[in-house]
């Protein structure tokens, strides 16, 4: 991780990296992928790619302007665009698209992104990982509300050895020290890199998908559910940066 910018939090990744973080992409992948099918195996799991660009209208209005990145409107009819924040909202799109035009699409429904997202971050030392630009894998994986599976508890320490397992240091998984307004509940798994506890990921059990889920049975008529979304999103930035240090000692 080089700062040859010379500004703060605008770093170059050099070739091992981008190959650990490729690298990390597909075996974080496959590790969720796995575990979700082993609480269920009806579990059916997709990877989107959306634009980093993405309307102002669908971000949280917990982000203010001074948090993202704003694009200048040069007309009063050009659309209000920003630089993601987060991969949220285009997965949540994603998911609401597929399960209203593909009749065989049903819950439970994981989708997933991988890719960099964008904020206004206070100036820190690097060593921090608070990047402007940053890379994250988000994993949105949707269920009735009335299933008899708690995957968020199921998945605590499945993701901690995952992670543990890539990078070589002690992990722990702890109460997050912010509770969203999205969440019902929120943990995050800390990394030991001798400066400091470090989150690399957050785990939510999430209640603002946009819309109710329909369900048909064989026989009887349709029934609405409400629906939860287990969030596990991973700073591959700062898995990579934790990786390192390991490696170096």
């Amino acid at each position: 991780m080089l700062n040859i910018y010379h500004v703060n939090s605008l770093v170059h990744w050099e070739e091992r990296e981008i190959l650990l973080r490729d690298h990390m992409i597909g075996f974080f992948s496959q590790e969720v992928r796995s575990f979700l099918r082993s609480v269920n195996p009806a579990w059916d799991v997709r990877r989107v790619e959306a634009p980093a660009l993405m309307p102002r209208s669908l971000v949280s209005s917990a982000y203010s302007n001074v948090d993202i990145w704003v694009q200048e409107q040069l007309s009063a009819s050009d659309t209000a665009l920003v630089l993601r924040p987060e991969t949220t909202p285009s997965t949540y799109i994603y998911m609401q698209h597929i399960l209203g035009n593909h009749s065989k699409t049903r819950l439970p429904l994981c989708v997933w992104q991988a890719g960099r997202s964008y904020r206004r971050e206070q100036e820190q030392p690097s060593k921090h990982i608070r990047l402007k630009e940053f890379w994250q894998l988000e994993f949105q994986c949707a269920f009735t509300a009335d299933s008899g599976n708690d995957y968020h508890a199921a998945c605590l320490e499945p993701v901690r050895r995952m992670i543990a397992s890539l990078i070589h240091l002690p992990t722990r998984i702890v109460p997050s020290d912010r509770l969203p307004a999205y969440s019902e509940v929120t943990v995050d798994i800390e990394v030991d890199n001798g400066d400091k506890w470090m989150e690399v990921c957050s785990i939510s059990r999430r209640t603002d998908f946009p819309q109710r889920y329909r369900s048909q049975p064989k026989k009887g008529a349709a029934v609405d559910h409400d629906v939860l979304v287990l969030e596990i999103a991973i700073g591959l930035d700062r898995c990579i940066y934790n990786w390192s240090v390991a490696a170096d000692r």
